[in-house]
């Protein structure tokens, strides 16, 4: 769909008093004001992001209390199993709490449940199979704040529960109905009842940084233990080097999650890039090999976004979680080797399976978009894998802008249908579900993603009231996608220093986005290529006033005829990068819009 562009506007004083205060160059500092740094103190936190930075763990609610329960469950050779997920996050989490357990002496396990039999969070099945196997303790991480039932059984089954999470408890009436045993209720909003929570947002907490990802989270729990074990603020040398690698598998949780890239997330990531490349485990190094990041002199957040995340996500997305958990926790070069290599062969079975459902999903947006232009999506089809069914409807969301829900039906129509969800910025997905949720047997997630299963005989009622919901609370302007322009700059101003002072914005993602530049009078130097293993991206060269610049446009395969149509100059809105190829740094734009002169 075309976008609306617009382009931030800027008053020159404010950007020279801020530069003057703040010993910045001009261009950081307007772009530092257009993202609500109007300060020197303010820029200089954001621009140096120091680790001292990050809040000590007593800060964090449940995070000392967690510690004081583990700790002594480890000194009285208690059995304890870390509860994980099978996403990106949830696999970085569970081996940042497994690697600090182990560290520690603890008679450690982990249990990942299945994503294509059992779903996302706790079950009932795998607590009675956990408790029956000898576990003493269960520890969450990225799950559990939502299974109020569930918690309900583990303490019939006489387990210790301790949850670490980030996501959104439970709301709903049903839940106030509920004679379950809570550990607190507040307002709509239910707790589980366990021995300690650790969680940034729950209600009337006072964390002042709720955006913490399910590794995040886990990493704080990792150093509260590690200051336990030693009586102290400050640890030894080998839990120093195991909390800087826990950074690093914080990072890549936090980049795949998309959360915000702000305060504490800012700080874990900019660290965390570091301690990937400083800090390898030999999983790590192994996944940069096969990826082919391990000639690059850094790592940088589209390198974890785009191909690390994406490996360890493709695992859990077929059903391989345990593997990538392993190649995250191994300490064999030769086993990660394995490991990584068929990790990115699941990859390449998901994009696969990714391009396949994409295909017959768009095919039913666009005649859903063609009856209806402001209302959500929520498409279904039989034998899609429910692996790739989130990733779809991301693409789909960003395409048509608008909630998008896509449903796996079971093949033989025995099991429950899967769905998955995504949203765009203003729409509060998590909570459209819960106002629709007496269709569903069950969903979870936050504001931009979530998950739900649901009988197929309910998606026709669900998907009308789910639709009503959105043409409520989305307006027909909600529905136009835009494109936010941080400045206009004529290509003979992206010099390498220039692109060097943005970089210093770094790094870049959900919430603090790389700045998007655009200017007009462009002409193509050379017809566009396709490239990628299946065309859809395109190689372009632009040329203005005598200056030409190299430009990407990831997904834009598509533009190729209309661009070589297109008749007379045009503007391009793009995104100013440094290219590292064989020892050598260009300047180079990743093409984000363009559109015809005067249009």
């Amino acid at each position: 769909m075309p976008k609306r562009w617009r382009i931030a506007t800027y008053d020159p004083a404010r950007v020279a008093a801020l530069e003057r205060a703040a010993g910045i160059p001009a261009v950081v500092a307007q772009l530092l004001l257009g993202r609500g740094i109007c300060d020197c103190d303010g820029a200089r936190a954001f621009l140096d992001a120091k680790l001292s930075g990050l809040r000590d763990p007593e800060e964090l609610p449940g995070a000392v209390r967690a510690a004081e329960l583990i700790h002594a469950a480890i000194r009285d050779g208690r059995r304890i199993t870390v509860y994980g997920d099978y996403d990106a996050d949830g696999i970085s989490a569970t081996a940042i709490l497994l690697l600090c357990l182990r560290l520690l002496g603890a008679k450690a396990a982990y249990y990942i449940p299945n994503r294509l039999d059992e779903g996302y969070g706790l079950n009932h099945d795998a607590l009675r199979t956990l408790a029956a196997g000898g576990a003493d303790v269960v520890v969450t991480v990225d799950c559990g704040i939502a299974s109020v039932a569930e918690a309900q059984t583990a303490r019939e089954l006489g387990l210790t529960l301790i949850i670490t999470d980030h996501h959104r408890p439970s709301v709903g009436d049903s839940l106030r109905e509920s004679q379950l045993p809570l550990a607190e209720r507040v307002g709509h909003t239910a707790l589980p009842y366990a021995a300690a929570i650790v969680h940034p947002g729950l209600p009337q907490s006072e964390y002042p940084f709720p955006g913490l990802c399910g590794a995040a989270v886990a990493l704080k729990l990792a150093w509260a233990l590690c200051q336990q074990a030693s009586s102290a603020k400050r640890v030894g040398e080998a839990m120093r080097t195991f909390l800087m690698r826990a950074v690093g598998l914080a990072a890549i949780g936090t980049v795949a999650d998309v959360v915000p890239l702000v305060d504490e997330n800012r700080i874990l990531v900019r660290h965390g890039l570091n301690c990937l490349r400083h800090y390898p485990t030999p999983g790590i190094l192994a996944l940069e090999q096969v990826a082919g990041l391990d000639k690059k002199p850094a790592i940088d957040c589209e390198d974890v976004a785009f191909a690390i995340a994406p490996r360890l996500n493709a695992a859990g997305r077929l059903g391989q979680a345990p593997l990538a958990l392993e190649l995250l926790i191994t300490d064999s070069p030769e086993r990660a080797r394995k490991l990584a290599e068929f990790i990115s062969g699941l990859n390449e079975q998901r994009q696969t399976l990714e391009r396949s459902v994409y295909r017959a999903a768009n095919r039913e947006a666009r005649q859903e978009c063609e009856r209806n232009c402001r209302t959500g999506l929520v498409l279904c089809g039989r034998g899609w894998h429910p692996g790739v069914i989130g990733i779809v409807a991301g693409r789909l969301a960003e395409e048509y802008h608008r909630p998008v829900v896509l449903i796996s039906l079971d093949e033989l129509g025995c099991k429950p249908g899967m769905g998955s969800g995504r949203s765009i910025n203003g729409f509060d997905l998590h909570q459209a579900l819960a106002a629709c949720d007496r269709h569903l047997l069950g969903h979870g997630g936050h504001e931009m993603a979530a998950g739900l299963t649901i009988e197929e005989a309910a998606i026709g009622a669900f998907r009308a009231e789910f639709c009503a919901y959105v043409e409520r609370h989305l307006s027909l302007e909600d529905c136009a996608a835009e494109l936010f322009i941080d400045a206009e700059a004529p290509l003979v101003a992206l010099t390498h220093r220039t692109v060097q002072q943005i970089e210093s914005l770094a790094p870049f993602g959900h919430g603090n986005q790389r700045p998007v530049l655009c200017t007009t009078d462009v002409r193509l130097a050379e017809p566009p290529k396709r490239i990628g293993a299946t065309g859809r991206h395109l190689a372009l060269r632009f040329e203005q006033h005598g200056v030409s610049l190299r430009a990407v446009a990831f997904g834009g395969g598509d533009w190729e005829h209309d661009l070589i149509e297109a008749s007379g100059p045009i503007a391009v809105a793009f995104k100013p990068v440094i290219n590292h190829f064989r020892g050598r740094q260009t300047v180079e734009m990743h093409l984000a819009d363009w559109r015809c002169e005067g249009v």
